[in-house]
């Protein structure tokens, strides 16, 4: 993987610098001060939560465990890093740095944080810091001028080669996990047992993935957000799904898929209409393509595969605007995913600010600007039978063109998502997911 990376990153450093110049430009600084950040603790207690290094510091370096470190760049100077090593024996210390990027910064190694911040520019001096407002660094306070921070997101938004291959390399370790969870379901696990094989596939801990995963069978499908993990597996296993990432060098992976069990044909059936809508969708990811856009061409499309389904009679165009397909899809098509799963500037109207309104009706849509080359986005419909939207639905007019029998036949299978992570290019998208998935 370093072999792949190291010809990548001087490249990388370089486009982060020019940018960096110019948003220190606009915002009036002279200098940009990128902290790592440092453990959050826990309320009314002597530990602390797991550490994840601020996505701004991430972004110049594959240091993802360097709590108390930071980044200095003035332009014109080659950037500093002030590396935080501490003397201490209750804890694992951080390695010193080494690898393909340490050539391409001045490092200082410094035992606590009173020192760290002496390595900073001075108080009295136009410096850009960027950081989380708890905890603070006394001698340090984030200032995270709007300025600066808007022209670094809406930039964050086109990934650079080094990037897309260190995303690359998160989709592959996510789909190896992918496929010992399969495995797992088809030999009968629990949500939990299901779990330990993704981990144990993917090496890494909890802490370490990208988010808290969904491991979810059979009417847990139908939770959005499903975390439980049950302990014992169900009497049957109809429905599995399972939304769950990987990590590398701090760059997420977002994957999400529906398994039947053996026998479920209809289940079977619905999934395989699900999943070539969502190949439809990955294809659309072009540049000048409107993601809102695609977004609502998804809920036309889905209203087609909930007739013919049989779920509903109704026409496309009713099923869309009466709000039926949004009982069905009640969240959005996707999102911007890099160095955050739910990446930076997916409302963002231009490098100055400012905010691009959802459409009306689709509250919960993470996106809304037109897709450029460079741009990772997850494409990830969805199709659930979720009560409490299924009856607020009985209450309405079209009722009486669903198939509400057929619906309660389905409820025991909790719900579909297909989730790929896609980058917009000049030409066809690539789709991250389905390639790791070919390598799996």
């Amino acid at each position: 993987m370093h072999d792949r990376l190291a010809p990548l990153y001087p490249q990388h450093l370089a486009t982060l610098r020019e940018r960096a110049d110019k948003a220190l430009a606009l915002g009036g600084f002279d200098h940009l001060v990128v902290a790592a950040s440092t453990p959050l603790r826990k309320f009314l207690d002597d530990q602390d939560y797991p550490f994840v290094a601020s996505p701004h510091f991430r972004h110049w370096l594959p240091l993802t465990a360097a709590p108390g470190s930071w980044i200095v760049y003035t332009p014109g100077h080659k950037p500093k890093l002030v590396f935080l090593q501490p003397r201490d024996y209750w804890h694992v210390v951080p390695d010193a740095p080494s690898g393909y990027w340490v050539e391409h910064f001045d490092i200082v190694v410094v035992r606590n944080a009173v020192d760290a911040v002496a390595q900073l520019p001075a108080a009295g001096t136009r410096r850009a810091i960027i950081g989380p407002e708890c905890p603070t660094v006394p001698g340090a306070e984030a200032n995270n001028p709007q300025a600066v921070l808007d022209y670094l997101h809406w930039h964050r938004s086109y990934k650079t080669p080094y990037e897309l291959e260190l995303m690359r390399e998160a989709s592959r370790i996510g789909a190896r996990a992918h496929r010992a969870a399969e495995q797992a379901f088809r030999s009968g696990a629990s949500e939990l047992g299901i779990h330990m094989a993704y981990l144990g596939a993917a090496q890494q801990t909890d802490a370490e993935l990208p988010y808290a995963s969904i491991v979810g069978l059979n009417e847990h499908g139908a939770v959005l957000h499903y975390t439980n993990f049950d302990r014992a597996a169900p009497a049957q296993s109809r429905s599995f799904l399972i939304d769950a990432g990987a990590s590398a060098a701090g760059y997420a992976s977002d994957i999400t898929r529906t398994y039947a069990a053996t026998g479920h044909d209809e289940f079977q059936a619905l999934i395989d209409s699900m999943d070539a809508a969502q190949r439809d969708f990955v294809a659309r990811v072009r540049a000048g393509q409107s993601y809102p856009e695609l977004h609502i061409h998804a809920h036309h499309t889905l209203a087609g595969v909930l007739r013919e389904h049989g779920f509903i009679r109704m026409s496309t165009e009713c099923a869309v605007s009466s709000g039926v397909t949004s009982a069905f899809f009640p969240h959005g098509l996707g999102h911007p995913i890099g160095l955050q799963v739910h990446d930076v500037a997916g409302f963002q109207q231009s490098e100055r600010g400012g905010t691009i309104a959802r459409p009306d009706g689709h509250p919960y849509l993470r996106m809304t600007r037109m897709l450029e080359p460079g741009m990772v986005v997850t494409i990830e419909p969805g199709l659930y039978f979720i009560d409490m939207l299924l009856e607020e639905l009985r209450s309405k007019p079209v009722a009486g063109d669903i198939d509400w029998a057929r619906i309660a036949r389905f409820r025991p299978y909790g719900g579909i998502r297909i989730e790929d992570d896609v980058v917009c290019t000049p030409d066809a998208p690539e789709n991250l997911t389905r390639d790791a998935f070919a390598q799996a």
